[in-house]
């Protein structure tokens, strides 16, 4: 059987609508999608499906729903091919949450408070110290250290050779971006974000979270789990909680995490949930692996070069 990996997005994913034709055609998705609304106390399928898109843009929002969303296509994917088993899981930043529900290492309650726990700690460190985004093209990990150096902000994200991504204050990263461009980036690109994710800033978010994981039940993953600060696999169940919590300060490792996914054989993977940005990702990184984006009942439908794969 070929060994498939999944992939799940993090915030910025998340888009009006995003889940509705699944709650409508698979009773699985549907069942997700209502005991998320009966344990959050509010309908976020009104949210997902209707916005308006300001409200489900909102940190506190975005994480929950695009968590739910992808674990209700999760759900729906199962529910065509039940003795589908994951090799791997890895999800960037707040697909970690996810990757662990998908490998029964969280229960799915578990997992949905600890997200919902997270996004209100991350609002509240961005309003204590805030702080901005910004992704740099064509501006290598080694020169990106020598801007952070030069100007005070962090490097947050490794996402493929060609692709950075800085944080910190907003002046600071404003002053980084300047610099970039004069020494040669392609591309610099603020991002619309509500604060310095992935820094030092998100301090007091990785403390509250630490604090909220200490309550919570962790199991061994059912596969391979690749958490973000190191991208290599992780299975003792208190070394995953210090890395959720030490995520939220440390750099995403997304080119290790790809190097891991396939030297561990797998060749194919679905990216499970709204978005494409993993599948650009993993072109960028390596273009052996063939990924398969599932956020659609289309997207399900084409099920005849799958099935062998699956059963």
């Amino acid at each position: 059987m070929k060994k498939i990996g999944l992939l799940f997005p993090g915030q910025g994913a998340q888009t009006v609508g995003m889940g509705c034709d699944l709650y409508e055609s698979y009773a699985p998705a549907r069942h997700v999608f209502d005991h998320a609304n009966d344990q959050l106390g509010y309908s976020l399928t009104a949210l997902c499906f209707k916005g308006p898109e300001s409200d489900l843009t909102q940190t506190l929002h975005a994480q929950v729903a695009i968590f739910v969303t992808s674990l209700a296509t999760l759900a729906a994917l199962r529910s065509i091919f039940p003795k589908f088993k994951p090799h791997l899981a890895c999800g960037l930043s707040l697909g970690e949450f996810t990757s662990l529900v998908a490998l029964e290492s969280i229960s799915f309650e578990e997992g949905l408070n600890l997200v919902r726990r997270r996004a209100q700690l991350m609002e509240e460190a961005c309003q204590k110290q805030p702080g901005t985004m910004a992704s740099l093209l064509g501006f290598s990990e080694a020169r990106c250290n020598e801007l952070c150096r030069e100007t005070g902000v962090e490097l947050a994200n490794l996402n493929s050779p060609e692709q950075m991504v800085i944080s910190g204050p907003v002046a600071k990263v404003e002053k980084a971006c300047q610099v970039a461009k004069a020494k040669g980036a392609k591309r610099v690109i603020p991002l619309k974000v509500s604060g310095a994710f992935h820094s030092s800033l998100m301090e007091h978010a990785r403390a509250g979270l630490e604090a909220a994981l200490a309550h919570t039940e962790i199991k061994a993953p059912l596969g391979l789990f690749i958490p973000n600060v190191t991208g290599a696999p992780v299975s003792n169940p208190d070394q995953i909680k210090l890395l959720l919590a030490k995520q939220l300060i440390c750099p995403v490792q997304w080119i290790k995490t790809m190097t891991t996914v396939s030297e561990s054989g797998v060749t194919e993977c679905l990216e499970i949930g709204p978005g494409r940005v993993l599948k650009g990702l993993a072109k960028k990184n390596n273009s052996n692996l063939n990924v398969t984006s599932i956020a659609t009942q289309t997207e399900l439908e084409p099920r005849d070069e799958r099935e062998v794969h699956f059963q």
